[in-house]
């Protein structure tokens, strides 16, 4: 059962159910785009938001056929999880709060091992079928960047 999707009802009712993202970004405060290497410009990913607090994630590089260990063994940037070879997985517990917007994850497991204990919490809004956040990280580089993400509701 997924939660309510009209956009009256609170946050918490609306993020549930299971989101395919359909577009990841990382644009500079000058609006150069830094394409993830860790996940390259277009990822796939299914997150999924159940009606028990519990939430998992998954993004995979479109194209992993040339990804070796030593091309992206280990790329991550502040406020963020690790990916691992093309693909970045972790799930956990949420809570959301209905007055600011925020979801808050506590990350009780995850694919690179320095990501679990972590906590993150995040803006988010849902629209219809749409659910979009928005969060402040760093480019491989250092550059401080925003990251959008924006997922299309599938169940």
């Amino acid at each position: 059962m997924t939660g309510d999707r009209s956009d009256e009802a609170p946050l918490s009712k609306r993020i549930v159910g299971s989101w395919e993202l359909t577009f990841r970004e990382d644009r500079d405060a000058q609006g150069l785009v830094h394409p993830d290497p860790g996940l390259g410009p277009d990822p796939v990913g299914l997150l999924v938001y159940d009606a028990g607090g519990r939430f998992s994630a998954q993004f995979m590089m479109r194209d992993r056929s040339a990804v070796t260990d030593r091309d992206v063994a280990s790329v991550s940037g502040r406020n963020n999880t690790r990916a691992v070879n093309g693909y970045d997985a972790y799930f956990g517990r949420y809570t959301v709060d209905d007055v600011t917007g925020t979801v808050t994850q506590i990350l009780e497991g995850a694919l690179a091992s320095d990501n679990v204990g972590v906590v993150v919490t995040r803006r988010m809004t849902v629209t219809g079928d749409g659910l979009e956040l928005r969060l402040p990280t760093t480019a491989l580089d250092g550059t401080p960047v925003i990251r959008t993400l924006r997922w299309r509701r599938v169940a």
